[in-house]
């Protein structure tokens, strides 16, 4: 039966992950028609650098067969099947820690690998490596630009993609040819993130929790004193609801100590809320200064319910986790006493110093404040050569 309405509000996060230069941007605009490039410097120098959001609808068009009936877009006669909301992740390697921001708030995720380069690249390592890390098995991959190789080619690449996918334990993932730039097998995308990227159970009994990822200034230079707007902060709600006029706690704050301010909007793409729910990509208008916001000055904040969440802190202990890589060769030794760390801690970015490491745990120092509630995932990057490389992840008590 034809669902009845279009719906507001997404319910899944899908990250867009992979190389730099193999279709993520592009492979985003064919599935939502957004450009998700759009800070000056992105388009001067034609790669994404912060996380790029849109919003798509998938739909089921009756009596069509798979996969030509899965299409994007809203009509009363069509099956809507949800929202999905992409983060699509810059693949740049000096972009690794925006990169692991984004993937805090993914579902899943489509791995973009370009058909016309041998597999794996760095970062394609690097990325699969991010999400398994934090624990997001559901991902699809796009073997994409196969516009520019042969058929033999693309054959030969597809073995490459399925013997680099088995090596981390992800051999039953699809592999989907396309061609971002001509929309060549959209459909066949929409119909695998349907069946291998499946919406997760969501907990909205809990109190409001909501990692912030980007923020904004939403007024115009010159704005007068009296018509200016709070901060905009961007995220995923974790678990939990929160409406128009609810009281918020955003921690550990823009200076280092927690504020509450109220929500005065809700947002969706360029829908309007009155509450939101887990799922998808939410803005959330407040009171607070704009120029907290400003420039994603406020990304890796947690909005809460007031007093839900832990007191800010400088030190912290985790129970510590190594990845083995199977391509770019890492070898695991002991963390040195002061030795700096590069960590995620959920939307994020950190310094940290080593206070104290054993096997299995890390007891680290951060320069500045940070609210990290129990069971969050760090990921955890050192710097070998004069690269950082994400190493392993820690567990917080």
């Amino acid at each position: 039966m034809p669902a009845k309405g279009r719906p507001k509000q997404a319910e899944i996060n899908i990250g867009m992950i992979g190389h730099v230069d193999h279709g993520k941007t592009t492979l985003t605009y064919a599935l939502t028609g957004q450009w998700t490039d759009t800070h000056s410097e992105e388009l001067k120098r034609g790669i994404s650098i912060r996380l790029g959001y849109a919003d798509a609808i998938f739909s089921k068009i009756p009596g069509k067969d798979p996969p030509e009936a899965y299409t994007t877009g809203y009509s009363p006669d069509w099956e809507v099947l949800r929202r999905v909301s992409f983060v699509d992740a810059p693949g740049h390697e000096t972009l690794l820690a925006v990169m692991l921001s984004g993937a805090a708030i993914m579902d899943g995720a489509v791995l973009v690998v370009a058909a016309n380069e041998k597999c794996p690249q760095p970062q394609t390592e690097e990325h699969l490596l991010a999400l398994s890390a934090i624990g997001k098995k559901n991902i699809v991959v796009a073997q994409n630009k196969v516009d520019l190789v042969t058929k033999k080619d693309a054959k030969r690449n597809a073995e490459e993609i399925r013997g680099f996918l088995s090596e981390y334990g992800y051999e039953d993932v699809p592999i989907i040819p396309t061609s971002a730039h001509h929309k060549i097998n959209v459909d066949a995308l929409i119909e695998a993130m349907e069946i291998y990227i499946p919406t997760p159970k969501r907990d909205e009994s809990k109190p409001f929790r909501m990692w912030v990822a980007r923020s904004f200034d939403v007024n115009k230079p010159g704005t007068a004193p009296k018509d200016l707007k709070g901060g905009v902060l961007g995220g995923s709600i974790e678990q939990g609801v929160v409406k128009i006029g609810d009281e918020v706690e955003i921690s550990p704050g823009p200076e280092g100590e927690p504020i509450v301010t109220e929500v005065v909007s809700l947002s969706s793409g360029t829908d309007e809320l009155e509450e939101a729910r887990p799922g998808g990509l939410i803005a959330i208008g407040t009171e607070i200064d704009p120029s907290y916001a400003k420039g994603d000055k406020m990304k890796g904040q947690i909005v809460a319910k007031p007093g839900s969440l832990p007191e800010p802190t400088t030190e912290f202990t985790m129970e510590y986790r190594p990845i083995e890589r199977k391509v770019q060769k890492v070898e695991h030794v002991p963390f040195r006493y002061q030795e700096m760390l590069a960590l995620a801690i959920g939307t994020m970015p950190a310094a940290g110093i080593v206070m104290s490491a054993k096997s299995d745990e890390i007891t680290v120092r951060t320069k500045k404040p940070v609210t990290v509630p129990s069971g969050t995932t760090v990921a955890v990057s050192r710097k070998i050569g004069n690269r950082w490389r994400l190493v392993g992840y820690g567990v917080v008590d």
